[in-house]
């Protein structure tokens, strides 16, 4: 597949889990060092980043972007995927509540930050039948913007789930037991500093009077918001 420009990605691989607490060193010498050279050196691949959960939030997050969720399910992917290394099946055999989804990019708003940020705020929810589209364009035309005016916020991106992309067995998973998110919908927004979330400037720009006129945000169900702070990225240009 010819090299694309950063901003022609579409498809994102959204993996959560937490890690046996005496495991996690191990998770990173893994993932650093084996695994996600081998998932960015796929067809496809853009680039990897492992991110560490704050709070609540799920011990690990780990997101790949590709040109499109079909990507992930190619052959040179699923290859991959069904013929998992034997440290791959050692370290994610130590993964507990494992979450994957595999999504479609609907709308962005800022260019990818030089350097990575530091960190990630994400946004699950579901959206009521009936309203998805007048809240789709309502998040991409209005919402969106407005939160990425925000001083700090690098880049926003909202995403909807490929089901049967998600869907897809493979021996790795067999192992790793991961499920899908119960949530269809994922926003992400890069940024340069944890407080952003519960900020001033924030809750001023969700609460533009526009917004509180149209009422759509209470039409968002199972939302779930975490933090996360990147631990490490690679690009797959650095692998050539």
């Amino acid at each position: 597949m010819p090299t694309r420009n950063a901003g022609d990605m579409k498809g994102l691989l959204f993996i959560c889990a937490d890690v046996d607490e005496n495991y996690r060193t191990e998770l990173q010498k893994w993932h650093n060092c084996e695994h996600i050279r081998e998932r960015v050196t796929t067809p496809g691949f853009h680039v990897g980043r492992r991110y560490q959960g704050i709070g609540n939030s799920p011990d690990f997050l780990m997101i790949y972007e590709t040109y499109d969720a079909r990507v992930l399910s190619s052959e040179p992917y699923l290859r991959a995927k069904n013929n998992p290394t034997p440290w791959t099946k050692e370290v994610i055999s130590h993964f507990s509540n494992n979450r994957r989804n595999i999504y479609s990019l609907i709308a962005k708003e800022g260019g990818e930050p030089t350097p990575d940020a530091p960190y990630l705020f994400v946004c699950r929810f579901n959206i009521k039948s009936e309203s998805r589209r007048e809240v789709i364009e309502w998040n991409s035309e209005k919402y969106l913007p407005a939160i990425c005016t925000t001083q700090g916020v690098y880049r926003g991106r909202l995403y909807e789930v490929d089901t049967e992309v998600s869907d897809i067995i493979t021996a790795e998973s067999k192992i790793s037991g991961s499920k899908p998110n119960l949530q269809k919908f994922l926003a992400t927004y890069e940024i340069g500093s944890l407080a952003l979330p519960k900020s001033k400037t924030w809750q001023e720009a969700s609460e533009k009077k526009t917004f509180k006129k149209e009422n759509l945000i209470k039409k968002l169900e199972d939302v779930q918001e975490e933090l996360y702070w990147l631990d490490f990225v690679m690009y797959a240009h650095e692998c050539e």
